[in-house]
């Protein structure tokens, strides 16, 4: 895995984010501490595998334990943080056109 921001590693899963894609992809994420807030142009299924994530979308705003999945939708600004740790699988929608995210940035977070 490599880290995206302190306390934030992740690495596709056969394939590589850059670019078009015409399938679904797949990356697995891990935050240590930590957030991270990006805008994808696809949607994205977020299946947490261990840990408690803590998402905020569009308002709303869930916790998820291991089993435990969420939808984000596309063109919608996600926010996800695990004041301890949490890993998670990611899905992303096709992107044909090869749109590039928006606004991708990352945080600490202090334990609760």
């Amino acid at each position: 895995m490599e880290a995206d921001a302190p306390g934030v590693l992740s690495r596709p899963v056969g394939a590589d984010a850059d670019g078009a894609w015409h399938e679904p992809m797949v990356s697995e994420w891990e935050l240590h501490g930590a957030g991270w807030e990006d805008c994808h142009p696809y949607s994205e299924l977020n299946v947490v595998l261990e840990g408690r994530l803590h998402v905020e979308s569009g308002g709303v705003e869930v916790v998820l334990d291991p089993g435990d999945a969420v939808v984000v939708a596309a063109g919608s600004t996600g926010r996800y943080w695990a004041p301890r740790h949490a890993r998670m699988l990611s899905v992303y929608g096709p992107n044909p056109e090869g749109r590039r995210t928006r606004s991708e940035r990352g945080w600490l977070v202090e334990p609760s």
